[in-house]
């Protein structure tokens, strides 16, 4: 049993910066890894990054490669994404989501547990 509440989302300007911030609570040692995904309208669920706990590598897709960075805080157990450099195409709903056997790392087919999702509106 684990929970995620995403935090963090609001409207920002084109060009601008925004940080999210995932919660985790419950069975949090059982995490494997931890990815975000974004959801735009009549769109499916886009893979964005994944932090994995046993190796701690980190993965990106090209289209946020250097813009956006996923964190973990031990201390607040959260886990976060940085993004910069914002684009009115970043426009979706944001998910955390967390794994303990994924049977794909890079898609939602994968994870066991979704936050709520928390909304991104980039303005040009």
């Amino acid at each position: 049993q684990v929970q995620l509440v995403e935090s963090g989302g609001g409207l920002v300007q084109a060009g601008g910066s925004l940080r999210l911030s995932c919660a985790a609570s419950g069975r949090t040692f059982t995490i494997i890894a931890v990815g975000w995904f974004r959801q735009a309208p009549g769109k499916e669920r886009e893979f964005l990054t994944a932090f994995r706990w046993t190796s701690g590598n980190t993965y990106y897709a090209d289209s946020v490669k250097g813009r956006f960075t996923i964190s973990r805080d031990n201390a607040k157990n959260t886990v976060d994404l940085q993004m910069n450099s914002l684009e009115p195409e970043d426009t979706a709903v944001y998910y955390c989501a967390a794994a303990i056997n994924p049977s794909n790392w890079y898609g939602p087919s994968g994870y066991n547990y979704w936050g709520q999702g928390t909304q991104v509106t980039v303005s040009s």
